[in-house]
């Protein structure tokens, strides 16, 4: 990738950065949601395959702009605030896929259940911050889960049959790292 940031290690600014998820609710609908308490780096290696990335999300600042439903997902039908307070995602490897994408297969742990996931990365590019001696790149990334491979098993189902939760969560990250120079 030609042009790749500067190595170096960047510190994702959680200000100008999304950790977000969308899961269907019953047939009809899908719920966002985002966790707002998050942190992590970005290690830049002279080539996308000498990079790393490792991030960790505070599961109690999760919000679905839902007080109740919010209060159902920290239990532990969900995601299990009280033994499970954070979720990590730990890159194993990263391959340049060409036009600026990247495959990223990353540990992702949730409710202490750690799998490895693969996600699709593209980097936005990179420049100079708004401030002096500060280097910012931007990525985004997704991938797609089945939550009960984590161990989050809430089966509410409804008289018909429908799921009220299911069980695809989509993950998307948009990221804005920053180093000094």
């Amino acid at each position: 990738m030609s042009n790749l940031p500067a190595p170096g290690v960047y510190t994702i600014d959680s200000v100008h950065s999304s950790v977000g998820f969308v899961a269907r609710h019953l047939i009809a609908s899908k719920v966002r949601g985002r966790f707002s308490d998050f942190g992590g780096t970005i290690t830049i290696g002279d080539t996308v395959a000498d990079s790393k990335v490792e991030a960790t999300v505070q599961a109690a600042s999760i919000t679905t702009d839902n007080e109740m439903r919010d209060g159902h997902l920290k239990s532990a039908d969900f995601l299990d605030l009280e033994n499970h307070p954070t979720l990590t995602l730990t890159s194993t490897k990263l391959v340049e896929k060409g036009n600026d994408k990247i495959e990223m297969l990353a540990d992702l742990t949730i409710r202490g259940v750690t799998k490895t996931v693969p996600f699709d990365v593209e980097f936005l590019g990179a420049g100079a911050g708004t401030a002096p001696g500060v280097t910012v790149a931007g990525f985004e990334a997704s991938a797609e889960i089945d939550r009960r491979e984590f161990n989050v098993n809430f089966e509410g189902v409804l008289e018909n049959g429908a799921l009220v939760v299911g069980n695809k969560v989509v993950i998307d990250l948009t990221v804005e790292a920053s180093k000094q120079d």
